[in-house]
């Protein structure tokens, strides 16, 4: 007999690729999926994993294991949605999501799924989507609030679907004592020579600025970086830095700065949802999904002025 629990931890580390990144996807520590691994290994008498150094390879065996097991998983968890039916689901549905979307989309559908005549109980973590979609595709999330910007696409793999849900422009924001404030667009080619404050190197929204004077043969100076988009509108206010900051869930600009369009309005993010295959006819899932689509259909940008 296969134990599950061994299983979904073999098939986690050779999806996050060692033992201590599928512990965290996982919710375990490490020492616990290395136990539930060796479980598995006793049980069919086999060698899975095998140390390589400081971290651990799948054998052969590991491999062949892994890749049929994903496929095992993915059937139990399609039947166990099958039996679910239009059934309250047992267990929260886990929602991964950008900062500004959990902000801009993902707060008013949390109320509307609990407010609902078949309730939906769901929690959500703020992440990268980067992230957002790698805990989706090891089944560490359910459904994941994810962005494409136009010069940095993300992939899906090939068990995760994707449906879009609306379009995110970015626009420029700057002190309204800036010399460019008063245009109503802006031009790549007069924001080159210009010290920028963004998001940490890493995250989607740095490499989107990075690649934003590609054609130009530049790239743009960093001077202050932060995850949180307010930090980088106070930064512009003090006339520090300007800064790329998408429109959804975007605040209410204060007292001394304002938002300008590119005259190109080449930075627009496609926002999508993404779920696994094997979880497409979840009815908690399809109702979060519909509600993300009609919440996107409603987001209104703002001027920014």
């Amino acid at each position: 007999m296969i134990d599950l629990v061994g299983l979904r931890a073999l098939v986690a580390v050779d999806r996050a690729g060692s033992v201590v990144a599928a512990a965290e996807r996982l919710g375990y520590t490490p020492s616990a999926v290395s136990q539930q691994v060796k479980k598995l290994e006793r049980d069919l008498d086999a060698t899975l994993l095998e140390r390589r150094g400081r971290g651990v390879l799948l054998t052969e065996r590991g491999r062949t294991l892994a890749s049929e097991g994903r496929e095992l998983l993915d059937g139990l968890e399609r039947l166990e949605t099958l039996a679910a039916g239009g059934s309250r689901p047992s267990a929260p549905l886990r929602i991964a999501s950008f900062s500004t979307a959990t902000r801009g989309l993902v707060g008013p559908v949390l109320r509307a799924l609990r407010r609902s005549d078949a309730a939906v109980l769901a929690t959500v973590t703020s992440v990268d989507p980067v992230e957002a979609m790698d805990l989706v595709a090891t089944g560490a999330a359910d459904l994941a609030v994810v962005h494409n910007w136009n010069s940095v696409p993300l992939v899906a793999p090939a068990h995760v679907m994707t449906e879009h849900v609306c379009r995110d422009e970015a626009d420029v924001v700057l002190s309204v004592r800036h010399p460019l404030a008063d245009r109503d667009e802006l031009e790549r080619a007069d924001l080159v020579d210009e010290l920028w404050a963004s998001t940490p190197r890493g995250a989607i929204c740095h490499e989107a600025l990075m690649r934003i004077f590609a054609d130009l043969g530049t790239v743009p100076r960093v001077v202050a970086e932060d995850p949180d988009f307010a930090s980088l509108v106070e930064l512009a206010s003090e006339g520090v830095a300007i800064a790329l900051v998408p429109r959804l869930g975007r605040s209410a600009l204060p007292d001394g700065v304002v938002a300008r369009p590119l005259a190109d309005h080449s930075q627009v993010r496609d926002v999508r949802v993404a779920y696994r295959r094997s979880m497409a006819e979840s009815p908690g899932l399809r109702r979060a999904v519909q509600l993300l689509v009609e919440a996107g259909a409603r987001v209104v940008p703002p001027t920014g002025a």
